[in-house]
């Protein structure tokens, strides 16, 4: 395995990326009049910057969640084959195959799953809610905004190492927390758990990768558990397949598919989503919809919307309506005319994602044909996506919430145990544009790794996970890993030295 990615990091060097420069994939809108100050090498642009033009001087909103940016643009992956390294790896098992890091994304897979909880104030809305369906509805809206920030994220996140851990603490609202932990590294296995004074959210989740002819498919294995305090309501759900598309040739680019059953285990409530497949002409493309059953399995909720942008309700009583309206408005069987529905609803969604005081009136135009009445019907708002900044491009499409993941901020060395992904060399030197220097410490790692795991073969002793153990629970099918809550005791002197 090391010596298929030495040798796919030569193709990298050999295709010019000792020439990259961090500049490079600035944008066009960059001119010479803008300062910049509060750049360190860890945490990149912040809010506190001014322009220098007298015309319009003008103060960026901070982010809420941290800085603003990464160190140093992202550089361009155009000149890379990802079809060069997988072809050798068709019908095997991706979890297993060394990647060379000019495919990765600065972020721990550990980080990118804690992304599952920046729309936590769904969980909050469900909390506070007296109505047992409005509740599922929230819950059903946060499994699809869990998986929001995948649009267009096309970076693979780093494979954490056994024993590494990450913590999120947010004071957004009334605050949540976060902790991950890598439990088993063949399987893979992270297991995770967040809680707040509204709710507890924990699993963990097995990632199965398979590569087929011109796709790879990601499968999140695993249950999902969310409780909410306020009602004592327990709800589970399993993720949908991910599928990137043309690995071989033609632009990337992925879908969510399948259908995701959200159960309430004491009220009887379940939700079926279907993560609709792109179809012909991509005329279903990011497309969710799906209905809440009570106990007798009546109707009593239909959800619709889009896993990148939004998710509304409609009262079941108003569905006729809303087929008979579908009925009244036919797709056009012209192929010329679905590619043009097509490219106006890209240049929509585009829009939508992009500038935050959209009306909510176009929202719907960034439908499909399947949904061009619905404005008529007494619909309401769930959940609509946090635009990404206009910059996000330039790094790895990231969220805002995404690009503060990896941050160090002051006075974090002194209270996070060593294995946190934040002190990771490989993730801190891509981050910060050294390719070279990304590649030799991920080597680095997963040589220290293979080696003590040798030690521990030689020596017959098992690893032991530090915050998690292995226990049943009623509602998870599969092995559960249970939290401990001794990591918030902040005692890490028995944690492995990884890094």
């Amino acid at each position: 395995m090391v010596s298929t990615e030495l040798h796919a990091e030569k193709q990298i060097q050999s295709a010019g990326t000792r020439n990259y420069s961090p500049s490079q994939n600035k944008s066009s809108k960059d001119d010479s009049s803008t300062e910049t100050a509060g750049i360190t090498e860890t945490t990149g642009h912040y809010a506190s910057f001014s322009m220098s033009s007298s015309e319009n001087e003008t103060t960026p909103v901070p982010s809420k969640w941290g800085r603003m940016t990464l160190p140093v643009p992202q550089f361009s992956r155009n000149d890379f084959s990802v079809w060069s390294i997988l072809k050798q790896c068709i019908g095997k098992e991706l979890s297993k195959i060394t990647m060379p890091v000019v495919f990765n994304e600065p972020l721990s897979f550990l980080q990118r799953l804690c992304e599952n909880v920046e729309y936590s104030y769904l969980l909050e809305k469900a909390n506070m809610s007296d109505n047992p369906v409005e509740r599922m509805e929230y819950v059903a809206s946060f499994t699809a905004a869990c998986i929001s920030s995948n649009w267009e994220r096309l970076g693979k996140p780093f494979n954490p190492l056994l024993g590494e851990t990450y913590e999120l603490i947010s004071k957004e609202g009334e605050g949540f927390r976060m902790m991950t932990e890598q439990v088993s590294h063949h399987p893979p296995v992270t297991a995770f758990y967040a809680d707040s004074p509204h709710f507890t959210f924990t699993g963990a989740v097995h990632p199965k990768l398979k590569l087929w002819a011109r796709s790879v498919e990601i499968k999140p294995e695993g249950t999902a558990i969310i409780k909410l305090l306020r009602h004592n309501e327990t709800y589970t759900w399993s993720g949908v397949t991910t599928c990137v598309h043309n690995i071989i040739v033609g632009k990337l680019w992925m879908e969510q598919c399948g259908i995701m059953e959200i159960k309430c285990h004491t009220n009887g409530l379940v939700a079926e989503m279907n993560f609709k497949p792109a179809g012909w002409y991509s005329k279903d493309l990011h497309c969710v919809e799906g209905f809440i059953f009570d106990k007798q399995k009546t109707k009593v909720s239909f959800l619709y919307g889009k896993w990148t942008s939004f998710m509304r309700k409609l009262d079941c009583e108003h569905y006729d309506e809303y087929l008979r309206l579908k009925e009244l408005n036919p797709q056009q069987n012209s192929s010329d005319s679905r590619t043009s529905q097509q490219k106006d609803n890209s240049s929509l969604l585009n829009k939508f994602q992009r500038k935050k005081s959209v009306p909510t009136t176009l929202e719907n135009g960034d439908k499909s044909d399947n949904y061009q009445c619905l404005e008529d019907l007494p619909t309401t708002l769930l959940w609509e996506v946090e635009p990404r900044p206009d910059w996000a491009s330039e790094y790895y499409n990231f969220t805002q919430y995404a690009m503060a993941l990896n941050e160090l901020q002051e006075g974090m060395k002194e209270t996070l145990p060593c294995t946190d992904s934040r002190f990771r060399p490989d993730i801190r030197k891509l981050e910060e544009g050294d390719i070279d220097g990304a590649a030799f410490e991920k080597n680095r790692l997963e040589e220290k790794q293979r080696e003590v795991r040798k030690i521990r073969k030689r020596d017959k002793t098992t690893w032991v996970p530090l915050w998690f153990e292995s226990k049943p629970h009623p509602y998870a099918k599969e092995e559960f890993w249970s939290f401990k809550n001794s990591y918030w005791d902040r005692n890490f002197s028995n944690c492995p030295d990884i890094f």
